[in-house]
């Protein structure tokens, strides 16, 4: 990626360009493209992915968790370029369902985009990053059981998508908006399964 993105319609233009030159669009290349160095965009993209109606592909919701526990335990553990196997790295999307996903996605983004600014810096320094990254293992590893209620697995992937956003764009305010979407979510799962 020439530059990191700055907001949600810049990472959503970057990963359609890279679909626009591919018929099925692995895993590989959107995260070669947006940079192993990047937790904010990737975690971003996987939000994304489970928030649009990518989500209804069979066992999306295992993957994501499993994409998202591996880069938060990597970030906990300090490594700063992420390692992701192969079996992750080759999982594809056709270019067709990708982009349609894109174009649904896009104008929530550019609205979004409208609202976020760097603001609370205190909720995005070292301590509070990791803080998130333990968050998001938790939110990884509860992925598979949201399969079972519905739409639970959406606003769990609506709030990882606000959380990358709010690294990437430096907006301590999101990460206490997905912390709320997360919060809501459990709430949800617990009255389901209890």
């Amino acid at each position: 990626m020439d530059a990191t993105p700055q907001n949600l319609e810049q990472l959503l233009k970057h990963v359609d360009g890279l679909a626009a030159e591919q018929d099925d669009v692995s895993m590989r290349a959107v995260v070669d493209s947006v940079g192993r160095r990047s937790f904010g965009p990737l975690l971003l993209i996987m939000g994304v992915v489970l928030f649009s109606p990518l989500s209804g592909i069979p066992g999306m919701a295992v993957f994501a968790g499993i994409f998202v526990m591996l880069i938060a335990v990597q970030m906990l553990c300090g490594r700063s370029n992420f390692w992701l196997p192969a079996f992750i790295l080759d999982r594809s999307v056709p270019q067709t369902r990708l982009r349609k996903a894109i174009s649904w996605v896009t104008p929530t983004a550019r609205r979004i985009d409208k609202l976020i600014k760097p603001r609370l810096g205190f909720m995005l320094h070292r301590t509070s990053t990791l803080l998130i990254a333990g968050l998001c293992v938790a939110v990884a590893a509860a992925l598979p059981m949201l399969e079972l209620v519905p739409f639970s697995s959406s606003i769990v992937g609506l709030a990882l998508a606000i959380l990358g956003l709010a690294l990437v764009a430096r907006d301590g305010l999101l990460v206490l908006v997905a912390v709320v979407l997360i919060v809501a979510a459990a709430t949800l799962l617990a009255s389901k399964l209890l």
